[in-house]
């Protein structure tokens, strides 16, 4: 076996390491081996040490005269990057990106008449100076269980200039496939929700495959983030605000029907909205304000209240008011929230879980999709209209 050259180590952001598969020794992936008649090439991008690898690059190998046998990349700090092989295995291509600032080590095997041998590049990739991370991602609190309509939504610690290659990169599976599309609240939050709502009793897995992206103007993806989302009973409240009663099921079997006050509908502040809300959150107790007005101005009023559970952005609430007791189920005397008995309130508490559905009829007063988490007041089709893939 004769040595026909070793060329030098590529440059960075070279062709590649080079290797020739033979009955003797691997070079490592910078040499070149000879075989009897015919020589077998193994090519890998990027070149054995490389530096400064652009995140978002793809990784190569090619083999000629034999076929590759296996592609295994190591490093990266946590995220996996998997390839493609080509049907004929002469060449393998990565499928996703790399992490910013990791080392990667790319060990590639080709088979040559009945020979198996191995060839290697290590490489590392670049340090970006901006990079961008997912800030928050709701709901995300341990052990919770959340209702059918609830939305996923992700916040993050700068505007995303390219949100198609970032919107690419987000992964919904739920264990009971539903149709769901994502919508771009703004430059820094988009929101995923589904057609239709989640079916019950049920685990949802979200992935941001985000390590690498290239999100624009110099800016890549800093790390991957998993959530496992736990979708609880199916619980769904109808109301009729003129009617004065909500009456709230599970699973499609009716609990209770609950007599309440809604708002006195005086003015537009003071007016309970229709449409679908989802629960948001809730407090015992909490402390109620009138929105845009101070000690002194007419109609301010601070009330504590107990068992309250927001259904709005605008200080829509279901909460406890034994004050009004005498009118609920037959009047509308509050300020716009929902009261309820304090025995009647303590229950509807306890069984709330953020992201169950709160549907009011009665009003003149529409919720606006944009108020809270009433995002079920847009139509699908509308809601996709939202979304960074068209």
């Amino acid at each position: 076996m004769a040595i026909k050259g070793r060329p030098a180590l590529a440059a960075a952001g070279g062709a590649g390491a080079v290797a020739l598969l033979a009955a003797g020794c691997g070079i490592g992936g910078t040499g070149v081996l000879s075989a009897g008649e015919s020589d077998t090439t193994v090519t890998i991008t990027p070149a054995n040490g490389t530096q400064r690898v652009a995140p978002d690059a793809v990784i190569r190998v090619k083999a000629s005269g034999g076929k590759l046998a296996k592609v295994a990349v190591q490093g990266g700090k946590g995220s996996a990057v998997t390839g493609e092989l080509a049907g004929n295995r002469k060449s393998w291509h990565s499928t996703r990106t790399m992490t910013p600032g990791a080392s990667y080590t790319v060990t590639a095997q080709a088979k040559s008449g009945g020979k198996l041998r191995t060839v290697t590049s290590a490489f590392t990739v670049l340090t970006p100076d901006r990079t961008l991370s997912i800030t928050d991602v709701t709901p995300n609190l341990a052990g919770e269980k959340v209702g059918v309509g609830m939305p996923i939504m992700l916040r993050f610690d700068r505007p995303v200039a390219d949100k198609a290659a970032v919107e690419k990169a987000l992964h919904v599976t739920p264990d009971k496939p539903v149709e769901g599309a994502w919508r771009w609240i703004g430059s820094d939050q988009v929101v995923y929700r589904t057609k239709t709502y989640w079916q019950p009793h049920q685990t949802v897995r979200f992935r941001a495959d985000l390590a690498g992206v290239n999100a624009g103007g110099g800016v890549y993806g800093a790390a991957d983030v998993a959530e496992t989302i736990t979708i609880g009973a199916a619980q769904v409240t109808t109301g009729d605000i003129g009617g004065h009663h909500m009456t709230v099921t599970r699973d499609g079997r009716k609990l209770r029907t609950v007599p309440f006050s809604a708002g006195n509908g005086e003015t537009r502040e003071f007016t309970t909205t229709s449409g679908v809300h989802l629960l948001m959150d809730k407090g015992n107790p909490v402390t109620m304000t009138s929105p845009g007005r101070q000690p002194g101005d007419p109609g301010y009023y601070q009330e504590v209240v107990d068992y309250a559970v927001r259904f709005s952005d605008s200080g829509e609430y279901v909460h406890s008011a034994p004050w009004s007791v005498g009118s609920q189920g037959s009047a509308n005397v509050s300020h716009g929230c929902l009261n309820v008995s304090p025995s009647d309130a303590a229950w509807f508490y306890g069984i709330a879980q953020r992201g169950d559905v709160l549907e009011l009829t009665g009003s003149n007063r529409e919720v606006e999709w944009d108020n809270g988490w009433s995002f079920w007041q847009l139509p699908f089709a509308k809601w996709k209209e939202g979304s960074a893939l068209g």
